[in-house]
């Protein structure tokens, strides 16, 4: 079970196993993505590779809680490719991920119905390939304070389980904390509650 601050996304770039269907073959591959320069970048980058491929149709969800999503049928029959790929990805609960279906023309029409399924099957194929990776939202904050006040500092970072980012611990010390975002208002008013430690959201 997720917790209110945590989404699924994939580790790696992966490639399914061909779909085939009345000469017609289907490829699926799924990339994690965090902005659309990188989808237009994967897009260019296939295309170059694959550039005998008749249609190269993707879906993509960006984003965590407030998602950005899309949909191309590059080409193909309205809602026949981008939306049944696009469905596998919210079937799959995932954000943060690229799903693009190639297919080689194989000469013979499939219909919008054959095309739905190609697709949706295409890309299913993929993200069963595709190792799921759950990642938590955190919230950054600097942390300033001088010398003695290290040990306290350190305890409630313990105490907490509270990734330290970057640290420089000298006369005057600097630490960057990652905090889980469900744990954010409580963490910062304990911080606050450190006389003499200067806090400052990144």
């Amino acid at each position: 079970m997720l917790a209110s601050d945590q989404f699924i996304t994939i580790k790696k770039a992966v490639e399914g196993e061909p779909y085939k269907e009345k000469g017609s073959k289907f490829i699926g591959f799924a990339y994690p993505v965090r902005t659309e320069e990188e989808v237009k970048t994967i897009l260019e980058t296939l295309k170059k590779k694959h550039h005998t491929a008749r249609h190269f149709c993707y879906a993509y969800q960006l984003g965590f809680p407030e998602v950005n999503y899309r949909a191309n049928d590059d080409g193909e029959p309205n809602n026949s490719a981008g939306k049944p790929i696009l469905g596998q990805i919210h079937a799959s609960n995932l954000t943060d991920v690229l799903v693009v279906v190639l297919r080689y023309y194989g000469g013979t029409k499939l219909g919008v119905g054959g095309l739905i399924q190609a697709y949706k099957t295409a890309a299913q194929y993929c993200l069963e390939e595709a190792e799921d990776m759950v990642l938590t939202l955190k919230k950054e904050f600097q942390l300033k304070f001088e010398y003695p006040l290290l040990s306290k500092v350190m305890r409630l970072i313990k105490e907490h389980d509270i990734e330290i980012i970057k640290q420089e611990l000298l006369e005057n010390c600097k630490i960057k904390i990652g905090v889980r975002q469900q744990q954010a208002e409580e963490i910062e008013n304990k911080i606050r509650g450190i006389y003499g430690v200067r806090l400052s959201r990144d």
